[in-house]
């Protein structure tokens, strides 16, 4: 099994993946997706968690089971799948690493999951499906049909910031005005 990830500048885009894997075969257990939406923010939302499933349309399987969790350096986000229950982990001291622990943890290289994070701090959202061989041709098309972020242009971005990686000690991501 390989893990292919792709991040998206939009949560819509992230759910609308989701979808069209489940559509394609990809059963629950093999798709993950951690995202920030627009109406959550930095302040305790814990009480939500239960009813986010159902504010993105009650959809069967693993849309519907979509919970609010805070993961260490990145805050409050919407998230399932196993990317969700190892981060999750890290916010009560049970895993190392939050996000990027779990990204490298199912195979993504290591620069790869500080971009992927630092993407989720930023308001971005992250799919990543587990895929056999016969599958991965599949689940590329889905993903990169979404127009995800171009990771290169992007971490070239960030780096002409000044951001190395991912930091889970850093202060909320203020986006600027446009």
């Amino acid at each position: 099994m390989q893990t292919i990830t792709r991040s998206y500048d939009t949560y819509d885009q992230a759910e609308s993946v989701v979808r069209k894997l489940k559509d394609i075969g990809v059963v629950d257990s093999d798709i993950s997706f951690v995202g920030r939406r627009a109406d959550i923010d930095g302040e305790n939302h814990a009480g939500e968690g239960a009813g986010v499933g159902g504010l993105i349309g009650g959809a069967a399987g693993l849309l519907a089971g979509l919970g609010l969790i805070a993961i260490p350096g990145i805050g409050p986000v919407v998230a399932a799948g196993w990317l969700a229950a190892t981060a999750a982990g890290a916010a009560t001291g049970a895993v190392a690493g939050g996000l990027v622990g779990a990204l490298t943890k199912s195979g993504v290289d290591q620069q790869d999951a500080h971009y992927y994070a630092e993407a989720v701090r930023r308001g971005g959202s992250v799919v990543a499906a587990r895929a056999n061989e016969e599958q991965a041709p599949a689940i590329v098309a889905v993903m990169d049909g979404a127009t995800p972020i171009d990771a290169v242009d992007r971490r070239t971005t960030y780096e002409r910031e000044g951001w190395t990686q991912f930091d889970p000690e850093a202060p909320p991501y203020v986006r600027p005005p446009i």
